[in-house]
């Protein structure tokens, strides 16, 4: 048998194998938001039904993370009534997951003139067939997937094109939408705080008189992802070099940042804490402690609230320095605080070292009563506790109640008074003074 030439094939015969062999067929109407699919095949017969909503259609072709069936959140739904305008012949591959199994599908769609109504063409493809292609660009992906969204913008007619979000897809998206929409509709996913320098640095007020031909502008925020979290981005505005300058072109990216701005912050949170700790102790240092007595008076006088403060001072520690050493020393030392932050570690209590062997405590929600009895139990724990090389060593301990018209030197004179009645007293003993 021969095959037919082509001068024998009819239109008729083409429209026979389109039916023949396309996957699905659907038409749709963007006015009444409803679509009927006019044929179903393979995989289609269950993904997509036989009639529905126009807009459900579209969000699940296209409104779901790239590889996945995992949903978007409501907010980025905005760009989904733009996506499902054609204005003509558009054509791509999009990939759909369904049962847990990828599909490649091909689409074509023919916009009916004079009408929002659409006649849907989708065949699914052999992912063998795409493999090849998939594997060139996974480096190139692994590049644009920091790149969250970006699009093209021109300032004098308010348009957009180009629009790109990678986790929906790796392609440019069909949507037609004004700028100064984008702006209104994207500045829900900001972060509150962000929303007002988002405003000013997007404005096209802002970006014609700051930008020249040629550069770029930026500037880090959170903004809210597909999945409705909160991340790291750093917002780009590139605006393109040309000759006119009343041509106001400018590319707009959005960048995820998220995980080097959470090491940075880590490792910056890290060196600020070695640069308000003791080095010896852990605890926080003299200019940390200090800082924190400065801020509770300053809640006192505002909140009212019970604040109370210690001072301790190892009794005879220049003995332990001049019998053991300075090495065994420092190694009191770091036992005699780690004895301490036991003790009030189930209070809300903050711990210095003042200098030497003497140490702070700030007390939140202790009365005179409390600190006292605070200072009784740290007293009696250092007492009994067995240290290295040393054996028994004690404490005495001075305390003070903040009161609302304090300022820092009154309090800590009243704690040095304090301290120097304990050691008065024969060491080894807690003495309050609320009053000078």
């Amino acid at each position: 048998m021969g095959t037919r030439s082509i001068n024998d094939y009819t239109r008729a015969d083409a429209i026979e194998y389109i039916e023949k062999n396309v996957d699905s067929i659907v038409v749709a109407d963007g006015d009444k938001d409803t679509y009927r699919a006019l044929v179903r095949k393979g995989f289609f017969n269950d993904f997509i039904k036989e009639t529905g909503s126009y807009h459900d259609f579209m969000e699940k072709l296209w409104f779901h993370f790239n590889n996945s069936d995992e949903k978007i959140i409501d907010k980025y739904h905005v760009f989904l009534p733009k996506v499902g305008e054609f204005v003509s012949k558009y054509s791509k591959r999009i990939k759909v997951v369904f049962e847990n199994i990828t599909h490649i599908i091909q689409m074509t769609i023919y916009p009916i003139e004079g009408e929002n109504q659409y006649m849907f063409y989708l065949d699914e493809i052999d992912d063998k067939e795409y493999i090849e292609e998939d594997m060139t660009t996974d480096k190139v992906k692994s590049i644009q997937n920091t790149y969250l969204f970006s699009m093209y913008v021109d300032l004098v007619n308010d348009t957009t094109n180009s629009v790109s979000i990678t986790e929906i897809d790796d392609e440019t998206m069909n949507t037609q939408i004004k700028y100064s929409e984008w702006r209104e509709q994207i500045v829900e996913m900001i972060s509150p705080e962000y929303q007002k320098l988002f405003r000013k640095r997007t404005a096209p007020e802002y970006l014609k008189k700051n930008l020249a031909p040629g550069s770029t502008s930026s500037f880090d925020c959170l903004m809210m992802n597909l999945e409705g979290k909160y991340i790291w981005v750093k917002l780009i505005f590139s605006r393109a070099e040309t000759d006119n300058d009343d041509d106001y072109h400018f590319v707009f990216m959005v960048q995820n940042i998220h995980e080097s701005t959470m090491e940075l912050k880590s490792t910056i949170k890290k060196y600020e804490e070695m640069a308000l700790r003791d080095p010896l102790t852990s605890v926080f240092n003299r200019g940390r402690i200090e800082n924190e007595v400065i801020n509770a008076i300053k809640k006192k006088k505002m909140d009212e609230i019970d604040i109370s403060m210690m001072i301790l001072d190892i009794d005879f520690f220049k003995c332990v320095n001049d019998e053991f050493g300075h090495s065994v020393g420092d190694i009191t030392l770091i036992h005699f605080t780690e004895t301490l932050t036991k003790v009030v570690e189930k209070y809300n209590a903050v711990i210095g070292r003042w200098g030497g062997e003497e140490f702070v405590v700030v007390c939140y929600g202790a009365d005179t009563a409390k600190v006292a009895a605070i200072a009784e139990k740290i007293r009696g724990r250092i007492a009994e506790e067995d240290f290295l090389r040393v054996g028994h060593i004690t404490c005495s301990i001075g305390t003070t109640t903040l009161r609302s018209n304090d300022e820092l030197s009154i309090a800590f004179d009243r704690m040095d008074r304090a301290v120097y009645e304990a050691k008065s007293s024969g060491r080894n003993c807690v003495r309050s003074v609320n009053y000078l």
